[in-house]
């Protein structure tokens, strides 16, 4: 089988799309609400959202509707914006997006669906389990680079399966310094920790603070060197890590206002900031970044949250999706995400893989001559991260860093 290109390429316009991304975001933010984040959290509403829409225009009657809920736009509209929202992502230098639907033997795929995704997609489950196992999970790692293993699928009966795979990569414009080191505060306190840091008048600029729903949290951008970033966002000690994501995606939203640390005072407090008038040897501003290098994944069983997603329905007794198929009643099975994530001293790269299976539908050294502020973030405790396509704010992989990387 063959299936959609990786692209990377000139970069990817901001002007269509614009609703899509937004209901994208939405969803990652709902989703976010609902996770444990003891061990660490890592998601992509961007790797579900597209399969909900090509399931949405399958689907009848409830399971429609409740779709296209979960979507934000009406079910007969998703697919074609899910198909621009890959086409662009496949645009954008690093960011690689796939999607891959196989079927069982005597499951007649209904044409007018299977064009809204390209016949090129489609490939064939065997009813041998090993065998679909292997050829699947051989597309994660072809569609990952190996940064997903294995596709989280049962196969236990499957009649089809639709999956997404979304890989994302940047190098940072400016990398990081690796050291290790000790805080005295916090989760953290006492442990040899990687530290990473970076400084210099541009980050000055990227460092913003905002109260939120979570209360009042500190914003530092990371900037990659092609169109996506990697937003950093610190919460007061006492905020729950769902809030403080939530609150990630409300500067994305504009729901937050961003405040630059130029119109703030020295002294004033916010968290892990410090902002000071030190003597300097040029008339600059400059901005200082210190954080952990981390890697976190994560499995999500999506049917476990089928409200936030719209599967309700979907996944109950009976035939839903006469669009795909008339040929076999069906109903969703199994909804899953493998997701991970790394941030290092030279860039960040994450991947998911998303799956939906449907089973049968029944029951130094210059002269010091000036004065100029400083403003030093350190993220040396528990913080959210959202990676973010700059020119759309697309939220392309949002997560929790429960614990750094080891030292």
């Amino acid at each position: 089988m063959t299936d959609a290109g990786t692209g990377a390429g000139t970069g990817a316009g901001a002007g269509a799309g614009t609703g899509a991304v937004e209901q994208v975001n939405a969803l990652g933010a709902r989703w976010g609400r609902e996770l444990d984040f003891a061990a660490g959290q890592v998601w992509t509403a961007l790797g579900v959202w597209p399969l909900l829409a090509v399931l949405a225009a399958g689907a009848g009657g409830p399971a429609r509707a409740e779709l296209a809920g979960a979507l934000g736009v009406p079910a007969e509209r998703a697919p074609s914006l899910a198909r621009e929202l890959l086409a662009r992502l496949r645009e954008v230098p690093g960011c690689a997006a796939a999607l891959g639907l196989w079927t069982a033997d005597g499951v007649v795929v209904e044409p007018g669906w299977l064009e809204q995704l390209d016949a090129s997609l489609w490939g064939r489950l065997t009813g041998d389990e090993a065998k679909d196992r292997a050829a699947l999970d051989a597309w994660a790692r072809e569609r990952t680079g190996g940064l997903v293993e294995r596709m989280p699928v049962e196969l236990s009966g499957a009649l089809l399966v639709l999956a997404s795979a979304l890989t994302v990569r940047t190098a940072w414009a400016k990398p990081f310094r690796p050291s290790r080191s000790r805080t005295d505060q916090g989760p953290w306190a006492w442990r040899e920790l990687p530290r990473l840091t970076v400084s210099g008048p541009e980050l000055y600029e990227r460092i913003a603070v905002a109260e939120t729903s979570a209360g009042p949290v500190t914003e530092v951008r990371v900037v990659g060197d092609g169109e996506v970033d990697v937003h950093l966002v610190l919460g007061a000690e006492a905020a729950e890590p769902g809030a403080v994501v939530a609150a990630g995606f409300e500067l994305l939203s504009g729901a937050a206002w961003r405040m630059p640390v130029e119109g703030l005072s020295d002294g004033e407090a916010w968290p892990g900031l410090v902002l000071e008038s030190v003597q300097s040897s040029a008339l600059r501003n400059s901005g200082t970044l210190q954080t952990v290098a981390f890697r976190v994944q994560a499995e999500h069983d999506l049917l476990a949250r089928a409200g936030v997603f719209g599967l309700g329905a979907a996944a109950g007794p009976g035939s839903h999706f006469p669009g795909i198929s008339r040929s076999v009643p069906l109903r969703v099975s199994g909804a899953k995400q493998a997701a991970v994530a790394e941030f290092t001293a030279k860039g960040f790269e994450a991947s998911a893989v998303t799956v939906v299976e449907m089973t049968r539908g029944m029951a130094g050294g210059r002269l010091l001559r000036f004065r100029s502020r400083q403003a030093t973030a350190r993220f040396d405790r528990p913080f959210a991260f959202l990676a973010v396509h700059r020119p759309t704010g697309l939220a392309l992989v949002a997560g929790w860093v429960a614990e750094p990387a080891a030292a």
